[in-house]
């Protein structure tokens, strides 16, 4: 699975109960929209016929938050079939979901939950990963998660447990700049050296949230603006990655919809901006090998 096997989607929001209406009506200047899936994995009502008038207007994506990948626990085989119906009903662009765990002996603890960063966990979850594709008969997205704690069992960096598992599965990678932003402040690593360990061809999308700052750590709490730090590291991200399509993420004290769809067009702007000066140096080094001054 490579970057190259899915659209580039441009710049999207999440889809909020409290934007429904608006959405509806106005239908905002927005290139896609995510939906958290377990909203909608319902037998019907309001929420499916909201999910199917937004579907016929807009590219949609599913992102989870309860496969729990990491979880000692059996893989959920009926959430897995109730997840590929909606698929089959929203044809999403890809489905994502995070590279944590949930909850243990049949308990949700409705949080992510990082994991040892070693060889056993590796092959545990990449062989739990190649399952769900199985069962949803299509490849997935893994998200890095927020952490505020490191395991003694860890025997590599995260950005190198995050690569090889990608590998391993033939999954793609969803990259959370703010996570990955938050972890190297909580850790005390270099996210310059994250980004430059995670392999290109896998990032088929991006994540961008705000945090909120207590000082001695971050909390990923998705309930702020996006710090200015936040923007930079996603400029630089561009600037290796490429263009990718880009989410802003915003789940407690969401704002006014134009406030997101502002924050997507700046994305966009920075992908079009690092995209429009890629292909002008490209289209300048292809001049300077034909002229005759260069084959001489």
């Amino acid at each position: 699975m490579k970057r190259a096997d899915f659209s580039y989607l441009g710049c999207g929001i999440g889809l909020r109960r409290q934007h429904y209406a608006e959405v509806l009506e106005h239908r905002p200047s927005i290139d896609w929209f995510e939906i958290v899936s377990e909203n909608f994995m319902v037998e019907g009502g309001r929420p499916l016929a909201i999910l199917d008038a937004v579907r016929e207007r807009y590219p949609l994506v599913m992102h989870g938050v309860s496969m729990s990948l990491g979880s000692a626990d059996p893989l959920n085989r009926a959430y897995l079939r109730e997840l590929r119906a909606l698929a089959h009903r929203v044809e999403p662009a890809w489905i994502s979901d995070h590279l944590c765990w949930t909850g243990v002996r049949g308990r949700n603890l409705h949080d992510l939950l990082p994991l040892p960063f070693n060889d056993a966990t590796l092959d545990y979850v990449a062989r739990r990963i190649r399952m769900v594709q199985d069962v949803l008969e299509r490849p997935i997205l893994i998200e890095n998660v927020s952490s505020y704690l490191t395991y003694r069992e860890s025997t590599m960096p995260e950005w190198e447990f995050l690569a090889r598992v990608a590998e391993a599965a033939d999954c793609g990678i969803l990259l959370d700049i703010n996570n990955l932003y938050v972890n190297a402040f909580n850790h005390r690593f270099d996210a310059d050296v994250y980004i430059s360990a995670i392999p290109v061809e896998r990032v088929v999308q991006f994540h961008l949230a705000g945090h909120s700052n207590l000082g001695t750590h971050l909390l990923d709490t998705h309930d702020h603006p996006i710090a200015e730090e936040v923007w930079a590291l996603h400029e630089r991200t561009v600037r290796r990655f490429g263009k990718v399509s880009t989410l802003i993420e915003w789940d407690d004290n969401i704002p006014a919809l134009d406030e997101l769809v502002k924050n997507a067009d700046r994305a966009r702007q920075l992908n079009e901006k690092i995209d429009g000066a890629t292909d002008a140096r490209s289209a300048s080094a292809g001049a300077a090998r034909r002229s005759p001054a260069a084959a001489a």
